[in-house]
């Protein structure tokens, strides 16, 4: 039997292909960035052709520095951006627009208006989620009411709507249309304790059903490839934080884990029942495995992290390299007094205030570069401590330890900072693409390479831990200044 699972891992900035081998190691991968495209203030798109060619591409790629044939694949995995979405012509396979990331905020004022007519509880209830721009929900009603011929085509089945798996799934496949409940948790239409799509939120966004993917669990086989892959069961579908947990093989009600990308996501599994936040946080599906139960989690969003570090680098060069972040910011021995909130866009958990916007206080003449870089990785590890610290309050209990992974786990000063600013011991995979693993995971226990979660937990191996420092008092004394510069971010936008 074939023993190796591919991996597609769509995200943000890139798509990437990664191949493990029956043990959970990689045997090869390959990465391709894609545009970003930000035709008005606030509004963030892709070319969702540009993303099934990379796909292709990486797809290849990984075969060829494998030296495996797709003979050896016993099933793909997709992980994927999770609220960004794209719609396209049913006969045609063509995208009618481009893809709206779930970073845009162009339905802003459709969201306060939401807002108004219906209150939190409604949506808390229903989706998990408070009514933001963030989701998928907010941004096709404005599209649907923007461009009405969309809708047209929407209603009379010539065009379909879908989230990015659900994009990738149907070119890989060549017509079927699926997501699964992670990513349909995401769109705000789908009703958290059904998993189906709710016809009271399908109203209030104005999306026909027929439009709408069939949601499947998050491990069985949807289909099988065509062109390439030909042959191959497409078996596993999760949302990339979603994957990321099990990767991190987070599959115990408590577990979480943190994932250190473009933005910061915090994930706690909570079992089988949702449990409503009271702080800011968001309940979403954490997986599903064929006919079982979903498990559900506890998420905490923060939009900026690892692209703070990017607009260092291409906003103020200040860096020519996201990796020197490090090395500048332990050429200062502390902050210099700089605090930074990135609030580019808004901030998510759990303030959920769209009309903050970044600051940087506290600067004097003393303050240089590497003030600046440290400072930077400083909020992300900040942000961090304010989700934690809000899980351990929904659920009071206090979290044994964190989990990471992600680009930026690479950085010892900012897990060291971490760990000293949480209070817990922080640690580290030997395997850090956790997102790209989970979906290998899922795909490899729908077509039985490896037969229970178990035997998954095995394979998970410790490469690092970091232990933390701090007195309980200086913890303390960060946290309320973080929290008073938080506050001044407010009411700027």
């Amino acid at each position: 039997m074939a023993e190796h699972i591919l991996a597609i891992d769509q995200g943000t900035t890139s798509t990437r292909a990664i191949i493990f081998d029956g043990l959970g190691q990689i045997r090869s991968s390959a990465q391709i960035e894609h545009h970003q495209h930000y035709p008005q203030p606030g509004w963030v798109e892709h070319d969702a052709r540009e993303i099934w060619d990379h796909t292709q591409k990486v797809i290849e790629q990984s075969l060829q520095r494998s030296q495996l044939d797709r003979q050896d694949i016993a099933a793909i995995g997709i992980t994927n951006q999770r609220e960004t979405f794209v719609i396209w012509d049913s006969t045609t396979g063509e995208p009618l627009h481009p893809a709206i990331v779930w970073q845009d905020t162009r339905s802003s004022e459709l969201c306060e208006q939401l807002k108004k007519t219906h209150a939190e509880s409604f949506w808390r209830l229903k989706t998990g989620l408070p009514i933001a721009t963030y989701f998928s929900g907010p941004k096709l009603r404005w599209l649907l009411e923007t461009y009405p011929q969309t809708l047209e085509a929407l209603k009379t089945g010539k065009a379909l709507f879908g989230t990015i798996d659900t994009w990738l799934i149907y070119n890989l496949t060549q017509g079927l249309h699926v997501t699964d409940p992670t990513n349909a948790s995401r769109t705000q239409l789908m009703n958290l304790s059904t998993c189906d799509w709710d016809d009271e939120l399908l109203a209030i966004f104005k999306v026909p059903r027929r439009a709408l993917p069939d949601i499947r669990s998050s491990s069985e086989i949807y289909g099988t490839a065509k062109g390439l892959l030909k042959g191959v069961p497409v078996a596993g579908n999760l949302g990339d934080q979603q994957a990321a947990l099990f990767g991190q093989t987070c599959f115990e009600e408590g577990s979480v884990k943190n994932t250190y990308g473009t933005g910061c996501f915090l994930l706690l599994n909570t079992g089988i029942q949702p449990v409503e936040s009271r702080h800011g946080l968001l309940t979403t599906l954490a997986y599903q495995i064929g006919n079982q139960p979903p498990h559900y989690a506890l998420e905490g969003s923060v939009a900026i992290a690892g692209a703070l570090v990017q607009w260092l680098r291409d906003q103020l060069g200040i860096i020519q390299n996201s990796n020197e972040i490090e090395a500048l910011a332990l050429s200062v021995k502390d902050n210099g007094g700089v605090t930074i909130v990135p609030a580019f866009s808004g901030l998510f958990a759990p303030y959920w205030r769209e009309d903050a916007r970044g600051i940087i206080t506290g600067l004097t003449g003393f303050v240089n570069r590497g003030h600046l870089a440290r400072a930077a990785l400083e909020a992300t590890a900040f942000q961090t401590l304010e989700l934690l610290n809000a899980m351990g309050e929904d659920l009071d209990i206090k979290i044994p330890a964190l989990k990471v992974d992600g680009g930026m786990v690479v950085n010892d000063l900012l897990m060291q900072f971490q760990a000293d600013l949480l209070g817990i011991e922080t640690l580290k995979p030997k395997i850090t693409e956790t997102t790209a693993l989970g979906a290998a995971f899922a795909a490899g226990l729908a077509v039985g390479l490896w037969p229970d979660l178990d035997t998954l937990k095995n394979l998970w191996q410790e490469d690092r831990r970091w232990t933390p420092r701090f007195s309980d008092d200086q913890r303390e004394g960060l946290h309320q200044h973080w929290k008073k510069m938080v506050e001044r971010s407010f009411d700027l936008a």
